[in-house]
């Protein structure tokens, strides 16, 4: 299938369209759908798809691309498949079954990755990803590093994760710049709230800056004044902590006390 496929389509620049071609991948990454039921974020040419259809329980395919869609459709009639063709961000939960669904797998397309973790954590969904390497290292990042973000602080307050593979960039076509990793994430057993999410967003945009400063600068994104902001830093021992040194658990410990004040 993979070279009919390649002979119909062209990949879609403006799409950031990168196609796995090399099967022994996809391999490693269909052994995580046995007997599940499976979503899958952009498919392209359909590799991993093919070994999903052979080991999972049901697959819902999701490509925006509408060429790929009908190719796909057409050229792969395996009974446990469904494609959709859409934005996977703009179709429902009903539509997508995400609700009886078990684990995305998925060649994440490298301009939706931060989109993909928030759908996740939201979704509270386990996932096996193909992602850059580079943006698997942010999100692994440590507090005080460079790299340290609030990506990093929200994924590792989500979820788990275990690296599976490295994948070279001549496992894509066409080759992109950089090289990929697959890895596995599980969410941890305790949600974040959503109030407590908005804190650490807050925070995390003066990262290099106090924790008091921190909040003070970002009290409108929490929903308090600079006033109140302050007055709620003044009994943290982590109030004159600079935001992008503390650790995931310690940031969360912060908004978890600014948090309770608001809930008031």
């Amino acid at each position: 299938m993979l070279e009919r496929t390649q002979m119909y389509m062209r990949p879609i620049k403006a799409l950031g369209q990168h196609f796995l071609v090399n099967k022994a991948v996809a391999e490693v990454e269909a052994e995580h759908a046995r007997g599940k039921k499976v979503i899958e974020l952009g498919p392209g040419y359909g590799v991993l798809t093919r070994e999903l259809c052979r080991k999972a329980k049901r697959v819902v395919a999701v490509e925006l691309d509408k060429n790929l869609a009908s190719v796909l459709k057409s050229k792969m009639r395996a009974r446990n498949l469904r494609v959709i063709n859409k934005d996977f961000f703009e179709a429902t939960d009903d539509e997508l079954s995400i609700r009886d669904t078990d684990i995305m797998i998925s060649n994440v397309p490298y301009k939706l990755s931060s989109r993909v973790i928030e759908y996740l954590l939201d979704h509270r969904l386990q996932a096996v990803l193909c992602l850059q390497k580079e943006f698997v290292q942010h999100m692994a990042a440590s507090p005080g590093t460079r790299e340290y973000s609030k990506l990093s602080v929200m994924f590792q307050l989500g979820f788990s994760h275990t690296k599976l593979v490295n994948v070279s960039k001549g496992s894509f076509r066409p080759i992109p710049r950089v090289d990929s990793v697959v890895i596995y994430i599980k969410p941890k057993e305790s949600p974040i709230g959503d109030i407590e999410r908005r804190v650490i967003n807050a925070m995390m945009q003066h990262k290099k800056k106090s924790v008091r400063n921190a909040l003070a600068d970002s009290s409108e994104l929490i929903g308090m004044t600079a006033a109140e902001a302050r007055d709620a830093a003044q009994d943290l021992k982590e109030k004159d902590s600079k935001v992008f040194k503390l650790s995931p658990d310690e940031i969360l410990a912060v908004a978890d006390r600014v948090g309770a004040k608001l809930k008031r």
